[in-house]
């Protein structure tokens, strides 16, 4: 009997590995990945993919034909890094200053590869095709959505019938355990940049100025307010002012005061009534000061909805691949967001997060994604690219049926 794809992903761990330490080593930011993705094309060459690059981003789309045609199944993983300084000392440290593979994507990248690798082993017996999405920008470009703009969706010919992201998480869960929900998984995320127009003038004579920073501030509050008095006590809201700016010294007013807030919903209703509103109180508030108040809400990634019938999928894979004490049912979406919602909304799938703590006796309380000590576990690479091939293969002997 021939190895199962969980023991030929063990047998290139070592590969998988080297790749995740080169990547980590090398970090890039946002959509502009050439190093990354020189990297990536070489690990997929030979296999027999046809491959191919954005044009607007260093993207990488590969596509894997079975030999029997059929239905098409996409598996994605981002490659972009974050503006941080790592702190970790690791053999293999970030090198370049101010940037860091602090969420983790440096592994989505070599399990997606080793993805790869375990599906060309297969071809012959693939009872469709594969698209391997790789990915940059998630961390604020919507990598996601330009590449769907590049066509990644009609990669193979035709849209995919289902789609699956793992991401990696620091702490949370122990290290090698899965966990998803089925509907809302990750929060929406938008923007409200509100900047409020005065009348500059002396400290000491407020009367003869229009001072826009006690306007701005009882904005802020407002805000806040308004989340507890017009939005349903059972959709989760969260709006956090994370930028204030105004002034330059203690005895002058200044002309104008800006801030600008990140907000998360969960429901597409929630989020266009916050959209709405949020522009409505600023603006209210600053004409009651007798203030110009420019606001404007700024969508960003929608809401990451996990199809109901793919998490039952899933949790079916993990559960015979890796044992029922792998898996997590999820009981909350989380408040993050991800832009593979836009695959999301095209294709029925699901996002996969993995935990990865190295320490699993200190995984509640590890330093998590986006933290300059946030550390991840090489170990978990291998059940990763495992599970992306098994999600593969049985989903398309499921739709093949």
């Amino acid at each position: 009997m021939g190895k199962t794809l969980k023991e030929q992903a063990q047998s290139i761990d070592g590969e998988l590995k080297e790749l995740r330490h080169s990547l980590h080593q090398e970090p890039e930011l946002g959509l502009d990945l050439p190093l990354t993705q020189k990297k990536v094309i070489e690990s997929l060459s030979g296999l027999g993919l046809s491959i191919s690059e954005g044009e607007g981003l260093t993207s990488v789309t590969a596509v894997l034909r079975g030999s029997e045609g059929g239905p098409t199944v996409l598996l994605r993983g981002d490659m972009d890094a974050l503006p941080l300084t790592e702190h970790l000392d690791l053999p293999y440290r970030s090198t370049r200053d101010g940037v860091m593979h602090a969420c983790g994507h440096d592994l989505h990248t070599s399990m997606l590869v080793g993805a790869a690798h375990l599906l060309a082993s297969r071809k012959d017996a693939l009872k469709g095709n594969v698209v391997f999405m790789f990915q940059p920008g998630e961390e604020g470009f919507d990598g996601a959505g330009e590449m769907i703009k590049e066509g990644v969706l009609r990669a193979s010919g035709e849209l995919p019938s289902a789609a699956y992201a793992i991401h990696v998480m620091s702490s949370t869960w122990r290290s090698g355990t899965f966990a998803s929900r089925p509907g809302a998984m990750m929060a929406a995320s938008d923007g409200l940049a509100v900047k409020v127009i005065g009348a500059g003038g002396h400290g000491s004579a407020p009367h003869l100025a229009k001072d826009p920073i006690p306007a701005a501030c009882e904005m802020v509050g407002a805000l806040q307010t308004y989340l507890t008095r017009s939005i349903d006590a059972f959709e989760p809201v969260v709006v956090t002012v994370g930028s204030f700016h105004a002034g330059t010294k203690r005895n002058i007013i200044p002309e104008s005061a800006t801030f600008e807030a990140t907000i998360r919903t969960f429901s597409p209703k929630v989020r266009e009534q916050v959209a709405v509103e949020s522009v409505r109180l600023c603006k209210s508030i600053g004409h009651a000061y007798g203030l110009e108040v420019e606001a404007e809400f700024r969508t960003e990634y929608p809401v990451t909805i996990n199809d109901e019938n793919e998490v039952g999928f899933v949790s079916k894979v993990v559960d015979e691949v890796f044992g029922a004490e792998r898996l997590v049912k999820m009981t909350n979406p989380v408040t993050g967001a991800e832009d593979f919602s836009r695959v999301l909304n095209h294709v029925p799938g699901a996002m996969i997060f993995l935990g990865a703590c190295p320490d699993d006796s200190n995984y509640t309380s590890a330093p998590n994604n986006h933290s300059p000590y946030a550390s991840f576990s090489d170990d978990v690479l291998s059940d990763g690219a495992a599970l992306y091939a098994e999600l593969a293969v049985r989903r398309l002997e499921e739709l093949s049926i």
